[in-house]
């Protein structure tokens, strides 16, 4: 999961483009880069780190130029421990051109052999986005030739592109002395959306509230397979270019990774939030009576808005029962068990009084591995709580994500292989209620009747682009780096920055 951003402007774009990368850092803490370009030269700054850390005074004046783009990252595949690994990417022929990347290819493996043995072009890391710019740059070659390049010439070149790259990619490339291209996987399943503002500027980014926040008017979202080209002058070119096109966006942006005030696909995340909250209501009704549940108390942040439905729609007080730390730092490189508990209890404290002597239903948005869960279960008997229930606004995650998602392996994870009851003795909570999977469809889906569908591979084990198999989820899993499997805390809850934090 990673955050992108391009810009084409007549004015610096170097403030705008940091501004939508701090509107855009809930999607990647990991690393951060900014290229600008100016004439036909690029001038690139990027290192790990948060947004605010990486870039200076004096980095913002070395970034000039009225033509740019950026990355906010979380590592999914390769070394995530190399500040090689950072984006944006470069490479210097043809034409020259840089590239950020939100995704993950999941046929890498084969395309780095291509490129090296057929394409005769080297790759210097083990990220899959550089497989994907010099897969995007030797196409763009072939395309153009010798000649000055035409904007057909980019637009066969990204045909070529969806035709040799497999899994999910939202792409923004800048080429050098003619302008930015943006484009999307043929199954929509990583966001990218485009705006404009008063001035003429263009913009390009992975949610709309990069888009608002910065005061430019959100124009629509890239359709799947769409490839978008401006020139440095602000001219918008666009074209369809892939055979077959499925909207199947990731409903993982809408259970947790996205901004509530984003919109998405025609999709509000905040209201697709809510009907989550209203399906999962009738859930709790047949396993809770509601007589039984003294008040309802989400787990911060982005169960908020299901906890307040859910209590509204039950009659049933809502509670805010944790307050949240936010200046407590990633905690998934916590050395060992104990640290790790030490870090929740850090990160999350229990307001005594909302607890002793009730019985609780907790909300969260999604269980992972469940170990943070089973110590918030924990957290709230020690406040005094007489029993605790917790509710999941998402089904049961059972299997690994492949398409861009920093997911754990199936052994990782607590509902893989388990009944619902099994879980629920892992977690030690009185009851535990999860969504339905075709229900969480329909709840977000019915916002936006145009969307066929939803990659949910995460809940229903289904791979929407046909060409995973058990063993290639296996290889890809073991090509992932999140720094140390055995200190891995829980994806849902503290491994990833929370989308209200921004």
């Amino acid at each position: 999961m990673c955050g992108i951003v391009g810009v084409v402007s007549t004015a610096p774009v170097n403030q705008l483009i940091y501004d939508a990368l701090l509107l855009l850092q809930h999607r990647g803490q990991d690393a951060a880069g900014i290229v600008t370009q100016q004439e036909r030269k690029f001038f690139m700054h990027k290192a790990k780190g948060m947004v605010k850390d990486v870039f200076r005074t004096r980095n913002m004046r070395a970034l000039p130029g009225n033509v740019g783009l950026g990355q906010v990252r979380y590592p999914t595949a390769g070394n995530a421990s190399s500040e090689e690994e950072a984006q944006p990417f470069y490479v210097n022929a043809p034409f020259g051109i840089v590239m950020v990347h939100n995704g993950n290819l999941t046929n890498a493996k084969q395309l780095r052999c291509e490129l090296a043995d057929t394409d005769h072009r080297h790759t210097n890391t083990e990220s899959d986005s550089e497989v994907l710019l010099n897969v995007l740059a030797h196409e763009i070659g072939r395309a153009s030739g010798s000649a000055p390049l035409k904007s057909e010439d980019i637009f066969k070149a990204v045909r070529a592109v969806h035709k040799r790259i497999k899994g999910s990619y939202a792409v923004i490339a800048l080429i050098a002395g003619y302008g930015l291209l943006a484009f999307r996987d043929p199954y929509g399943i990583r966001p990218l959306c485009m705006g404009h503002g008063a001035d003429g500027t263009i913009m390009l980014a992975s949610e709309s509230v990069a888009l608002e926040g910065t005061t430019h008017v959100f124009d629509r979202d890239i359709a799947p397979g769409e490839a978008v080209f401006v020139h440095n002058d602000g001219r918008v070119e666009s074209q369809q270019c892939a055979d077959e096109t499925h909207l199947n966006p990731c409903v993982f942006e809408f259970v947790y990774l996205a901004r509530p005030d984003s919109t998405m696909d025609g999709i509000s995340v905040y209201q697709a939030r809510l009907n989550m909250g209203e399906t999962l209501a009738k859930r709790v009704v047949s396993t809770v009576p509601p007589s039984e549940i003294d008040a309802i108390i989400p787990i911060p942040e982005s169960s908020r808005p299901s906890a307040m439905q859910l209590a509204q729609l039950l009659g049933i007080p809502y509670r805010e029962g944790f307050v949240k730390n936010r200046y407590v730092g990633r905690t998934f490189i916590m050395p060992g068990q104990g640290a790790r508990k030490k870090s929740v209890r850090q990160k999350l404290n229990a307001i005594g009084s909302e607890f002793k002597g009730r019985n609780v239903l907790l909300v969260d948005d999604s269980i992972v591995r469940g170990t943070t869960s089973k110590e918030i279960v924990q957290m709230a008997r020690d406040a005094g709580a007489n029993k605790v229930y917790l509710a999941s606004a998402a089904p049961p995650v059972r299997h690994p994500n492949v398409y861009g998602i920093d997911m754990p392996t199936r052994s990782e994870l607590v509902a893989h292989g388990r009944t619902v009851e099994e879980i629920r003795e892992v977690i030690g909570c009185d009851a535990l209620i999860y969504q339905d999977v075709e229900a969480m469809k329909q709840a977000v889906g019915k916002i936006n009747t145009q969307v066929e569908g939803f990659e949910a591979s995460c809940f229903d084990g289904i791979y929407i682009t046909g060409d995973i198999s058990d063993a290639e989820v296996t290889a890809l899993n073991e090509g992932r780096n999140r720094g140390s499997e055995e200190e891995s805390e829980d994806t849902s809850r503290l491994s990833l920055p929370n989308a209200q934090e921004s």
